[in-house]
């Protein structure tokens, strides 16, 4: 895998320093995420299109049902 160019840290970090959150980074046909206050420990990747529909479900107010 190559290296992300940037990561982003999520806006509703918690805390006074910010720091208990994840982090993604765009790598094209993938979404890397890592947990911010490990940075060089794992990494999870997602395609892009099941990534998108992951953050649109969380912020939908009715969650639909899970369908495989």
């Amino acid at each position: 895998m190559t290296a992300p160019a940037q990561w982003k840290k999520s806006s509703f970090s918690g805390g006074g320093e910010g720091n208990d959150c994840v982090e993604i980074a765009d790598l094209r046909s993938r979404i890397a995420v890592r947990d911010s206050k490990a940075p060089t420990r794992a990494t999870l990747t997602f395609p892009v299109g099941p990534f998108t529909a992951f953050l649109e479900a969380l912020k939908s107010p009715t969650p639909a049902a899970y369908a495989p």
